[in-house]
């Protein structure tokens, strides 16, 4: 039971993730590209945990450990060049 319930919501995240990555070239302003960009990365994030309960690995649990701080420092640092035209001060 809990693996098919692991395979459905791999499933779930894939499709959500290919969407993401619809939107990410169909988006109108760069703001709603940042946007679909940060909800991919959270995506994938739930993609490498989901893995990693399947397989039992530990491995990926630190994966996604980085894959979201690196998500977040690129995020913060795509709406600072935003607001102020530089990232560094």
């Amino acid at each position: 039971m809990l693996a098919s319930a692991l395979t459905y919501a791999l499933g779930c995240f894939g499709v959500a993730l290919v969407l993401n990555l619809i939107r990410l070239f169909t988006a109108p302003t760069v703001t709603d590209r940042i946007l679909a960009v940060d909800t991919m990365t959270v995506n994938t994030i739930a993609l490498l945990v989901l893995g990693g309960l399947k397989t039992g690995s530990a491995l990926t649990y630190e994966a996604a450990l980085l894959f979201a701080l690196t998500g977040f420092i690129s995020t913060v640092s795509f709406c600072k060049y935003l607001l102020r035209g530089s990232i560094i001060e």
